[in-house]
């Protein structure tokens, strides 16, 4: 009796954690986009240490694909407006460039046909074409092309 417990116990654990992955890549992007490990290596040309990021199959599935994503906008330079921006998982103070989150909470956005967008501080909604690179270290890790802002 008590084996039969244990294994709808794990059946059960198993069936939960599947069915529940669809929703959570679909409410919370970011905790998809977080499925990333990094290795520390030396990168002669750079002269320095840098980390090699190694992504999950999940990550690797939505490469390529139009996802919509919430997050903060960070601005490139000074402009009220821009069609280049960082978008963050958090607000600029805890940010990845302010050196309290990782490079998997970042992305770069280009907005489609260069439209320009107006920076705020609110939390934005952004869809657009994800571009994931694992291999460049000078470059960020994803990128959001064709972009669009679906809600402010």
């Amino acid at each position: 009796m008590i084996q039969k417990i244990n294994l709808l116990g794990i059946a059960g654990v198993i069936f939960l954690f599947s069915a529940a992955l669809p929703f959570t890549q679909g409410k919370d992007l970011w905790m998809t986009l977080g499925m990333v490990t990094f290795k520390s290596t030396y990168d002669p040309e750079l002269l320095m240490e840098t980390k090699i990021p190694k992504i999950s199959p999940a990550i690797e599935k939505i490469d390529g694909t139009v996802i919509e994503v919430e997050g903060y906008i960070i601005p490139l330079t000074g402009q009220v407006t821009q069609s280049h921006f960082m978008l963050s998982k958090f607000p600029q103070s805890t940010c990845f460039f302010c050196g309290k989150a990782g490079p998997e909470t970042a992305m770069q956005v280009f907005m489609k046909e260069n439209k320009k967008v107006k920076i705020t501080e609110r939390k934005v909604k952004v869809k657009g074409t994800l571009l994931v690179n694992p291999k460049d270290a000078s470059t960020l890790l994803y990128t959001l092309e064709n972009a669009i802002i679906s809600e402010l």
